[in-house]
């Protein structure tokens, strides 16, 4: 489905922020910032499962989608995604791990992202804490577009979570929910194997 406006430049002409969307930014001595460009109602879960991976430790972004319907029209596609907040922060960071909703039953983490070394260590961590971890079938979701968000660190290179819509109902007690996401054990479960694959790259950021 084509996304209903080409930038957030365009988004803004027409949704207002505080009402529309929300955008919560959290930056850390960390050379690993959490990416969540399509948080709150438009792909549920992503912006707790965000927060939570960074916990008190990495720099954290969240667009969150809070209309009573259709928050899909909020939705930027990553490659197009300009945020100025947002990319502020991606270039004082090494590496940029992004996290999506995917719409699939099964309960799997599809990995993507150009930075295969950490993917791979990524891949390793979530397995070994009984995560099912797997390449997305489709090269749109696999975030190996140079201008993709989880691309945009100094590095040039990150990783792209795409989780999926049976995954996420796992983390919270009802993912769907518009009152408030409440998280199972799991979520922390997920989390911590993240941040376990994300050692040493988190440590702190370099000067300038």
């Amino acid at each position: 489905m084509a996304d209903h406006y080409p930038s957030f430049h365009a988004l803004r002409q027409t949704e207002v922020e505080g009402r529309d969307f929300v955008i919560a930014l959290q930056q850390r001595p960390s050379r690993v910032a959490i990416v969540a460009p399509h948080g709150g109602l438009i792909e549920t879960g992503t912006t707790a499962i965000a927060e939570a991976i960074a916990a008190d430790q990495l720099s954290c972004y969240s667009f969150s989608g809070l209309l009573p319907g259709n928050n899909q029209r909020l939705h930027i596609t990553s490659t197009r995604f300009d945020e100025p907040r947002c990319h502020a922060l991606l270039a004082t960071v090494h590496t940029v791990l992004t996290v999506h909703g995917e719409r699939s039953t099964a309960d799997v983490v599809f990995l993507g992202g150009l930075d295969t070394r950490l993917g791979g260590q990524l891949q390793q961590a979530l397995r070994n804490s009984g995560f099912a971890v797997a390449p997305h079938h489709n090269p749109g979701l696999q975030g190996r577009h140079p201008h993709n968000l989880c691309n945009r660190g100094r590095s040039g290179q990150g990783v792209q979570l795409e989780l999926s819509r049976g995954l996420r109902s796992s983390l919270f007690l009802d993912h769907n929910s518009t009152d408030g996401l409440v998280p199972t054990p799991r979520l922390q479960l997920f989390a911590a194997a993240v941040r376990r694959g994300l050692h040493p790259h988190a440590g702190p950021a370099a000067g300038p």
